[in-house]
């Protein structure tokens, strides 16, 4: 067994996925699988067979094969963009069904008929980063096939690929089908807008974090116009630096305006310049600077997203939006430690973001942004670094004092949300998980720690409709929000989905091998099961069934049941 987990190969490997699988399934669940049926045994199935390939994996709504070849790994993805936009023309438009694909050349480790390694992972990501419709081939796969493949290639330069260690050169295809993206077109009646992240001007990488934050508190401004969907800060954070490619920017995004900016901080002065830019007409829509004290920062990050939003609104109602106003602190010494506080807390350094927090709100105590966010940082310190009651308690007394502060902004009720599902309080975590997300339905955090409710009380179809829609806004996730959808599709025991989720974390505890864990072991697969077990332990020792009972709330126990039988099939102990 040993040695057959170590043998390697070099393989081409096409890894092809559904757009909107999870829209399609919502409209019609029954119908939808005898598509995919379908599509896979008449189109996907002889072309795999006619190409030479082998399929070596098959989810839901993605499939993975292997090829000797990379000029058929390639020639077979466009002949399957080709054929599945054939098949779509007899179709209504809302239930084509389209797909994504990349392709890599590289090393593969072999497990029975199953493949692992980077060759198959950086497949997988230049499919997640292709458009609807495309194929997107490594730099490795277009140094075989650029003069073997009667096609043309476009160059969109190095990409960086979540937990793939070096940036790797990315070509599309041309010439294949085109098709809307399907974030967009959930859209198409809101502008949607991507603010990347300000420049920092102030000199030091130290700094970093303060221009980080400004951009941060613009996003969250935009949000609140619900005639904008904006996408969420974790995936416009991809495009930093200097020269970004805007055309790079709107195809992977989604999106057709593009905020940019800068910051610079001098003593007690602040400069901040910001610009609006249509990127599908590569025109300027508006460009703006403001040179304040550093107290009349808040007044300036409203005033870009106000006029960001009156910008646009020729082409929308943004007159008409719900904007929910709160009060700002008025010591920018506190609001610089809750920014520091946020950056911590994003390189899940949740010890250093507390403190800083803490910091925030000794020096302003009536500030509800310090205050929620303390509690979500104790709550996520509580869960993941130990279940100390002590830090719970504290958790639940800064939620209720952002409360008292601000009974009307979304982070008050999402902390106290997030506080009362850990206390097992899940009725009063559903009354404030419930308001936060009609405070601000675009707030990406909220409609995760309601995803988290609707899965603990036992909806988990409800709550990846939430993971869905969340996603739009993020599609670079972070690791909370594949944390919350690798154990949501766990309980929909869709287990290979909730694995994949499982492996795009960049952060991972102990509870996420559990769940990986108990996911192989319904799946059938007890080696790899008891392969995560013991990674689990080297990250929990001594680590139990019971202690995993104690530590997983749930509010339906036979969702916890589903948990604890497959980790008792991994072998865990009692």
């Amino acid at each position: 067994m040993a040695e057959d987990r170590a043998q390697r190969r070099l393989a081409a490997i096409m890894a092809a996925d559904v757009v909107g699988y999870s829209r399609l399934m919502e409209v019609d669940e029954a119908d939808t699988l005898a598509a995919l049926k379908a599509r896979r045994k008449n189109v996907l199935e002889p072309l795999v067979a006619n190409h030479h390939g082998r399929i070596f994996k098959v989810t839901g709504d993605g499939v993975l094969v292997e090829f000797a070849s990379a000029v058929n790994a390639v020639q077979c993805a466009i002949d399957l963009q080709v054929g599945m936009a054939a098949t779509n023309a007899d179709e209504p438009e809302d239930r084509h069904i389209v797909l994504r694909i990349g392709v890599n050349l590289g090393d593969v480790m072999i497990e029975g008929r199953d493949l692992y390694g980077d060759g198959v992972n950086v497949a997988a990501r230049l499919e997640t980063l292709a458009e609807p419709g495309s194929v997107l081939i490594s730099g490795t796969v277009y140094d075989y096939v650029r003069n073997k493949v009667k096609t043309g290639f476009e160059d969109l330069g190095p990409q960086s690929l979540k937990n793939i260690a070096e940036p790797i050169r990315a070509y599309r295809v041309t010439g294949t089908p085109s098709v809307a993206d399907a974030k967009t077109k959930s859209a198409e009646d809101k502008p949607s807008i991507a603010v990347l992240p300000f420049a920092n001007m102030s000199g030091g990488l130290e700094q970093e974090y303060f221009s980080d934050g400004i951009t941060e508190d613009i996003i969250t401004e935009l949000a609140r116009y619900r005639s904008l969907f904006v996408i969420a800060r974790n995936s416009a954070f991809q495009f930093r630096g200097p020269a970004v490619d805007m055309a790079a920017v709107r195809r992977k995004l989604g999106v057709r305006y593009i905020v940019e900016g800068s910051v610079r901080r001098a003593g007690n002065r602040l400069r901040v310049t910001a610009q609006l830019i249509d990127a599908a007409a590569e025109t300027h829509l508006w460009a703006e600077h403001y040179d304040r004290d550093m107290q009349d920062v808040f007044a300036v990050e409203d005033e870009v997203a106000r006029t960001i939003a009156t910008t646009l609104e020729g082409r929308v109602a943004a007159a008409g939006a719900e904007q929910t106003k709160r009060k700002p602190t008025r010591d920018w010494a506190a609001y610089d430690y809750l920014l520091q506080g946020r950056a911590h807390d994003a390189n899940y350094n949740l010890v250093g973001a507390e403190a800083c927090l803490a910091r925030a709100t000794e020096l302003d105590p009536g500030y509800a942004d310090a205050h929620a966010f303390r509690a979500i940082v104790l709550t996520s310190q509580y869960y993941w670094l130990g279940q100390q009651p002590e830090t719970l308690q504290r958790a639940e007394a800064c939620a209720r004092t952002a409360l008292s502060l601000d009974d009307h902004h979304v982070w008050s009720h999402d902390a106290m949300a997030y506080v009362a599902i850990h206390q097992r309080k899940f009725d009063l975590a559903g009354v404030h998980s419930s308001r936060a997300v009609r405070l601000n339905p675009n707030d990406v955090l909220a409609a995760g720690t309601h995803a988290i409710w609707l899965t603990r009380v036992g909806k988990p179809d409800e709550a990846l409709q939430f993971l869905d829609s969340a996603m739009q806004r993020e599609p670079f996730p972070p690791t909370w929000l594949w944390h919350f959808r690798c154990f949501t599709l766990f309980q929909l025991k869709r287990y290979d989905e909730a694995i994949a989720a499982f492996r795009n974390m960049a952060n991972t505890f102990y509870m996420h091998h559990a769940y990986c864990a108990s996911a192989h072991a319904h799946a059938g697969r007890l080696d790899e099961a008891r392969r995560e077990v013991t990674t689990l332990l080297d990250s929990r020792p001594g680590a139990t069934i019971a202690l995993v009972t104690a530590e997983e709330p749930y509010a339906n126990q036979a969702l916890l049941g589903h948990l604890l039988d497959g980790l008792r099939k991994a072998g865990l102990q009692e």
